[in-house]
C-alpha cells in the first residue's frame, strides 16, 4: 500500500473533516524552502510549515547539534533535575528578549505556552487574595486549542462545541490607530466594572485571524492602561516570535513590555515540538512562597527535553547571526517590490506587512473554509508552491534561508492567481 492508503486507515489529521476533504499528500523529504512529495513533486514551502521552519528545513546546522546531544542525553524528567541545555536555552534566550523578562517555564507546544500564561495572570492574582477571575482579549484573536487558550480566543469555527465550558473572557477591538481612543474608552469601561485578572494579546499581528496587523502606538496605550490596574499583561508571541516582524519579537516595537511571553513555533526552527513562557520577577515573586499551594503545579513528560533544548539553542545563534539578520532584511526589500507591482491590481485589496510578513485580501467574497479557498490552494499546490489561503487572504512568511528565485516564483504564482480568478 502507498502513503495515502496506508494514511487513511488509521489517521485523523488537524483542520480536517475527512468527509468532504481531499485526501492527504505524502512528503517524505524536505530540504531548506522545498517539500518533496512521494510522487516526485516539489512545493516551495511558502508559509515555513505554520511558521517553524525559518531557518529552512532539515538545517545542518541545527541537525547536527541536535544528533550530538542525542548520544548524551535523550530525555530526563524536569522536575527535581536540570541539565546543561536548558540552563544554556535560559541565558541565550533571556538574552535577546525583552529585558524584563527573568523567568522561563517549559512546556510542550504553543497552546500550552498560552494555557500557562493564561493560568499565571489568574494565580498571580488568586496568590495575593485578589477577586480575579476574568480575562481580556482582542475580537478574533487565537491562542490555541486547549481549554484556557481557546477560551480566550475570539474564532468560533475553532470553538463552538466547547463555549459553554470557558473560563470568563472579555474582548474589546484592536487598535488600529484613527480608533485608538475608542478602544481605550472602551478598555476603562471594562476595567471598572469587572474583575479582570490579565490581558493576552497577539501583539500587532493576529495569525489566524488572517495576518490582520493593527498599531504599536495604540497597543502600547492599552499595555499601559493595563499595567496601572495591574492587569497582568501576557503576549502571545507563538507566531511572531524569532524575527519574522522584523525585530526579535513584536514586542520589541511596544515601549511597554508583557509580564508575560508565550513562545514556541520557531522556537526550536521546526525541528521539535518544546514551548516556553517566560515571565518578570514580579510575576515569578507572587508564586515563590512557603505555602505549596502558591507554586505553579503544572507540569509536562518532556519539559526542557534536551535535544529541544539544543534545537532552540542552535536556532537563536543563527537568528542574531549576521547572515541570518541580512536575509531578513532582503526578504522585506523583496516583499516591498513584490507590493508595488500588485499594489493597484482591482483584486487585490488591503495590503500589509511587518517584516518578512506579508499578506494581502482578495477582492472577492468568500468563506474562510468553502469551496472557492479550495481552488485557490489547488491553484498554488499545481504550481509547486505550499500557500495556505485563509478565506480571501493570501500571505507569505517563507524561511529566512529561502532564495530570491524561489520568492519570485511564489510572486508569479500569485500573480497569475489574480488574473485566474
Amino acid at each position: 500500500m502507498n502513503l495515502v492508503t496506508r494514511d487513511q486507515k488509521h489517521l485523523w489529521h488537524p483542520l480536517t473533516q475527512h468527509k468532504i476533504s481531499p485526501e492527504a499528500l505524502p512528503i517524505v523529504k524536505a530540504k531548506g524552502s522545498i517539500l518533496y512529495a512521494e510522487d516526485g513533486s516539489e512545493y516551495i514551502d511558502g508559509i515555513a510549515s505554520w511558521y517553524t521552519a525559518m531557518y529552512g528545513h532539515c538545517n545542518e546546522y541545527i541537525t547536527g547539534k541536535v544528533a550530538a546531544q542525542m548520544q548524551n542525553l535523550d530525555q530526563v524528567v524536569f522536575s527535581g533535575f536540570t541539565h546543561e541545555p536548558a540552563v544554556k536555552l535560559s541565558e541565550e534566550l533571556i538574552k535577546i528578549l525583552p529585558e524584563n523578562q527573568q523567568k522561563l517555564f517549559f512546556n510542550d507546544n504553543g497552546s500550552t505556552a498560552t494555557e500557562i500564561g493564561i493560568k499565571m495572570a489568574l494565580q498571580y492574582h488568586h496568590n495575593q487574595g485578589n477577586n480575579r477571575n476574568v480575562m481580556l482579549a482582542f475580537e478574533e484573536g487565537f491562542h490555541g486549542d486547549t481549554f484556557g487558550a481557546m477560551s480566550v480566543s475570539g474564532l468560533s469555527v475553532y470553538n463552538g462545541a466547547f463555549e459553554e465550558h470557558f473560563i470568563e473572557v472579555l474582548r474589546i477591538p484592536v487598535p488600529l490607530g484613527e480608533n485608538n481612543s475608542e478602544v481605550i474608552s472602551q478598555l476603562k469601561r471594562l476595567i471598572s466594572g469587572n474583575n479582570i485578572a490579565g490581558f493576552i494579546y497577539e501583539p500587532l499581528v493576529q495569525g489566524a485571524a488572517a495576518m490582520k496587523m493593527h498599531d504599536a502606538a495604540g497597543l502600547n496605550e492599552i499595555l499601559k492602561v493595563c499595567k496601572e490596574h495591574d492587569i497582568v499583561c501576557v503576549a502571545d508571541e507563538v507566531m511572531t516570535g524569532f524575527g519574522k516582524t522584523g525585530k526579535n519579537f513584536a514586542s520589541d516595537y511596544i515601549k511597554t513590555k508583557p509580564d508575560v511571553m508565550c513562545l514556541s513555533k520557531a522556537l526550536t526552527a521546526g525541528l521539535l515540538p518544546m514551548g516556553l513562557t517566560t515571565c518578570s520577577q514580579k510575576i515569578y515573586d507572587a508564586f515563590y512562597d512557603e505555602d505549596i499551594s502558591k507554586g505553579l503545579f503544572h507540569g509536562h513528560t518532556y519539559s526542557a527535553n534536551p535535544p529541544a533544548c539544543v534545537a532552540a539553542i542552535a536556532g537563536i545563534e543563527l537568528l542574531v547571526s549576521k547572515e541570518i539578520q541580512q536575509k531578513i532584511k532582503a526578504i522585506i526589500k523583496y516583499h516591498q517590490a513584490f507590493d508595488e507591482r500588485i499594489k493597484d491590481h482591482p483584486k487585490v485589496t488591503n495590503r500589509r506587512q511587518l517584516g518578512v510578513i506579508y499578506a494581502f485580501d482578495l477582492n472577492v467574497k468568500m468563506e474562510r473554509y468553502g469551496n472557492l479557498r479550495n481552488q485557490l490552494f489547488k491553484h498554488f499546490m499545481d504550481h509547486g508552491v505550499f500557500l495556505r489561503p485563509l478565506g480571501n487572504t493570501i500571505y507569505i512568511l517563507a524561511p529566512f534561508t529561502i532564495s530570491k528565485p524561489e520568492l519570485d516564483k511564489i510572486y508569479q504564482v500569485i500573480e497569475d492567481l489574480l488574473n485566474k480568478f
